[in-house]
């Protein structure tokens, strides 16, 4: 049985499952009946958090998660997000009250249910300078009407955490986090112990890179969003793919798969963390799951974390459009 972490007012397992790709970002997502198969898979292997959002496959991801769990969902804890959505096509940031309140209740109706367990705001729109104050608290009014059950944040630097939670209790905070993503070892881990929040690391396989499987940017479909990251294009692929042998053979000397040691690794930095791994195998799913068996010592997490780091990898997470979205913090 999978061991459990607290999210707050919660209890789920300790290795949760990220739906995204089930439905969107990189290429053409599964057919509908191989991912039922994964999410029934989940359940049967212990993950009872599951993460979705209102932009992933522009609301088809919602509608695949809720009548797909509908049968375990008193057994399961149920995310998802607002903020950003997607309008004739495009992907829009909006943490306006108005529109939060129009995609809580789209999200209820696609997901099959009175209530969501974890709502975040998946964007914190600076961009429009929204304050971070007035879309949190409509949440927290969605909270008050029974609608959603906690309040997460995603992609936010610790000083708006702290702004956030100032307004309405911030149970969870997502960011992508990994050992060739460490920005939020800046302010963001710190504060969320401050405040009692969980952490939430989505990418946790840094986008398919830690895994057994080399990355082949040519063979990515015009839908597959790491097109248009810096670290999966050269010059920088071809850096941070040098990192890779003695990582593998790390993972060897574990006895372990590479995505089994990355996740490992995540959930021996703190028992706040939660990784949310996605994939569309339900074998690289049972994979992922077992990495919870895994224990390393100091020697080990000292060794891959001097290897894969903020200073070893090349390239940034995110192409200068999107980067200039996200409010976490960045390494200098």
């Amino acid at each position: 049985m999978m061991k459990t972490r607290k999210i707050g007012q919660f209890t789920v397992g300790e290795i949760g499952l990220g739906c995204m790709n089930l439905s969107h970002a990189y290429g053409d997502p599964t057919t509908p009946e191989d991912a039922v198969k994964v999410l029934h898979k989940a359940v049967d292997l212990g993950v009872t958090h599951f993460d979705s959002a209102a932009l992933y496959g522009f609301g088809k991801n919602e509608e695949l998660v809720g009548p797909t769990l509908k049968g375990v969902r008193d057994q399961i804890h149920l995310a998802s997000k607002c903020g950003m959505t997607g309008i004739d096509g495009k992907r829009v940031i909006d943490g306006r009250p108005e529109t939060l309140r129009k995609t809580i209740d789209e999200a209820l109706t696609r997901l099959q249910t009175d209530v969501i367990d974890l709502y975040y705001l998946h964007r914190y729109d600076k961009l429009n300078a929204i304050p971070i104050e007035e879309s949190v608290g409509e949440m927290g009014r969605m909270v008050e009407a029974g609608k959603i059950r906690d309040i997460g944040l995603s992609e936010v630097s610790a000083a708006t955490l702290k702004k956030a939670h100032r307004e309405h209790p911030i149970a969870v905070v997502q960011s992508e986090y990994s050992l060739w993503s460490r920005n939020v070892e800046i302010g963001v881990l710190n504060a969320c112990e401050e405040i009692g929040a969980a952490f939430v690391a989505f990418s946790p396989l840094a986008r398919g890179f830690l895994t057994r499987t080399d990355i082949n940017p040519a063979a990515f479909s015009e839908k597959d969003i790491r097109r248009g990251m810096p670290r999966f294009n050269e010059p920088h692929l071809a850096h941070n793919q040098k990192l890779l042998p003695e990582f593998r053979q790390a993972a060897k000397e574990e006895e372990c798969t590479p995505a089994q040691l990355a996740l490992a690794w995540l959930l021996n930095k703190s028992p706040n963390i939660i990784p949310i791994p996605g994939t569309t195998s339900a074998d690289h799913l049972e994979e992922n799951i077992n990495a919870a068996q895994i224990r390393l010592s100091s020697e080990r997490e000292d060794q891959i974390e001097a290897l894969i780091n903020e200073r070893s990898i090349s390239g940034g997470r995110y192409p200068g459009p999107t980067q200039r979205e996200v409010d976490t913090e960045e390494f200098a």
